[in-house]
């Protein structure tokens, strides 16, 4: 069982910006999620005139994205209070300009008085826990009172181009994990940052966490280059692994942002995952996937669906699962289906993601 209150070095969060295609911050993206106001429109961004799948959520007049993750950065520095020289850990998508657009931020990053980009994260839809992970464990080690991490993914020509070519689109338009009828995903734009810092550091300076990380995970099951492991072991090893770090029981859980694509197998296998973690108690435990409403913003998913997870801790209103058509019988979840759903706040919450290549994230966020 866990204790009432972090030990000092214990990581929490202090800071957080956010920008999502609802707009600047969190409460709108908050209040989207919790009503089902899915973000998705067709794509004008660029042509998308031969594509199978034509819709995204997008941000209506995006920066570029260096711009988009440094105003994040900013907005997360700001509400923390954020003293100088903390180390910035950056998740991008990996292509030709990822170099340039790390620079860009290192440097912006460097003006705000931080120490710049310290290490890229390029490891797909799990970029941006993977890092969470390692700031908290640089955080729990004293080698750093405070690291920032921030994510950014603007949706473009070229990867949505590549994902519809291999059908992992969803073909009618609509994201609908878990559901019956559902047929893959939908992209999203987004730049997030979060301040983790040491609770004791938090402390001195008087600053209220915004939550805490109790407990993150990882696993690989490198089961297929792109399809996930059908038991879903690697997610359910993962959960346990944050689970046991933080001492907490199953039964203490009281919400799970789902990965959640929208994928017939991916979402098959996640809930075969959640079915071995909590067994009988998976029946009374809400379950939802905010991609549902905000779109797969892919190497700055994890971060957008954290800011989303503390946004649900802080207010009680659980993110609905849009886009629902009915029960799949082989799922047998306990889906968030109307909205605003106002429950006992929960004390604990589960955010899952998976990567192409069996790649597994589970970070488990206390209310402060």
């Amino acid at each position: 069982m866990s204790s009432s209150a972090p030990p000092a070095g214990r990581p929490v969060f202090t800071g957080l910006g956010v920008l999502s295609a609802f707009g600047a911050g969190l409460a709108p993206l908050a209040a989207a999620t919790a009503t089902a106001g899915a973000g998705f429109a067709e794509v004008t961004r660029f042509d998308v005139a031969r594509r199978g799948t034509r819709r995204a959520a997008l941000l209506a007049d995006p920066p570029p994205l260096a711009d988009a993750v440094l105003g994040a950065v900013t907005d997360a520095c700001a509400q923390s209070e954020l003293p100088s020289g903390a180390p910035l850990l950056l998740a991008l998508h990996s292509d030709l300009r990822t170099r340039g657009v790390a620079e860009e931020v290192s440097r912006g990053a460097a003006a705000l008085g931080l120490a710049g980009v310290t290490r890229v994260y390029t490891g797909a839809c799990v970029a941006a826990a993977t890092a969470v992970a390692d700031a908290a464990a640089m955080v729990g080690s004293g080698r750093h009172p405070r690291v920032l991490v921030a994510a950014g993914h603007l949706v473009e020509p070229g990867v949505f181009a590549a994902f519809d070519a291999g059908r992992a689109l969803a073909r009618d338009g609509e994201l609908r994990p878990f559901s019956t009828g559902r047929s893959g995903t939908l992209l999203g734009d987004a730049a997030v940052a979060v301040v983790v810092e040491a609770a004791d550091a938090a402390a001195g300076r008087g600053v209220r966490p915004l939550a805490r990380l109790a407990g993150w995970g990882r696993s690989g099951d490198a089961h297929h280059v792109c399809r996930p492991r059908p038991d879903g072991a690697g997610v359910a090893r993962a959960a346990r692994s944050a689970l046991a770090r933080a001492g907490v029981a199953p039964s203490e859980v009281g919400y799970v942002n789902a990965n959640g694509t929208g994928s017939p197998m991916s979402d098959l296998a996640e809930a075969r995952a959640l079915r071995e973690v909590f067994g009988d108690a998976l029946a009374g435990l809400p379950v939802s996937s905010s991609k549902s409403v905000h779109g797969h913003a892919l190497e700055a998913s994890a971060l957008l669906e954290l800011a989303v997870t503390i946004g649900a801790l802080g207010s009680g209103q659980l993110p609905v699962n849009a886009g629902w058509l009915g029960p799949d019988p082989e799922i047998g979840l306990n889906l968030v289906l109307a909205g605003p759903r106002e429950d006992a706040r929960p004390r604990y919450a589960l955010s899952l993601n998976s990567a192409f290549g069996g790649a597994n994230t589970a970070l488990l966020v206390a209310a402060a």
